[in-house]
């Protein structure tokens, strides 16, 4: 098993990767590249019909399919006790996309027995397959597009930890 790194690691190079794949890594017991077709035959399609404001394109509506992010991640065994709730809370889950893009997530607004926000790893956008464009994650709950991330390349998971010397408490002014 990976023991948590400290920081956002850089993805790791993987020479051998197909096109539209991602790789899964950090504190999990079985690191993994995937790839849309994988998400289409590995876990169960849930849909979501989103409308979210673009900074750069106005109102944006669309239906997303695939399947649920805390699934897939699930699948990759984090390095948690799953029956220690305040351990599985410390968890994040940092989301890279080919453009450069990313956005952080809680392990905890993913989880069943906390947010149970329906984030999805999206294989299809309106209907069209997303083989060629890549996975792309959807949060459907945010009525800002920031942290739809378009052709996901990374997923790392790990645990926050807080620094060993806390800064000084400053006085109120």
């Amino acid at each position: 098993m990976t023991r948590p790194i400290a920081a956002f690691p850089a993805l790791p190079v993987t020479a051998s990767a197909p096109p539209g794949s991602f790789a899964v890594w950090g504190d999990v017991a079985a690191p993994a590249t995937l790839c849309v077709a994988d998400l289409r035959e590995g876990w169960e399609e849930h849909r979501a019909e989103v409308v979210f404001d673009c900074a750069t394109a106005g109102p944006q509506h669309h239906t997303f399919a695939g399947p649920l992010l805390r699934e897939v991640m699930a699948a990759a065994r984090p390095g948690f006790d799953a029956a220690r709730r305040k351990e599985r809370s410390r968890f994040l889950v940092s989301v890279s996309g080919g453009d450069g893009h990313h956005t952080v997530l809680s392990w905890a607004e993913l989880d069943a027995d906390f947010g149970n926000a329906p984030v999805l790893l999206a294989t299809r956008m309106d209907d069209a397959e997303l083989d060629t464009a890549g996975t792309q994650l959807v949060v459907p709950s945010d009525r800002c597009g920031a942290r739809y991330v378009s052709a996901v390349t990374g997923i790392w998971i790990g645990s926050h930890r807080v620094p060993s010397a806390l800064p000084p408490v400053l006085p109120v002014a």
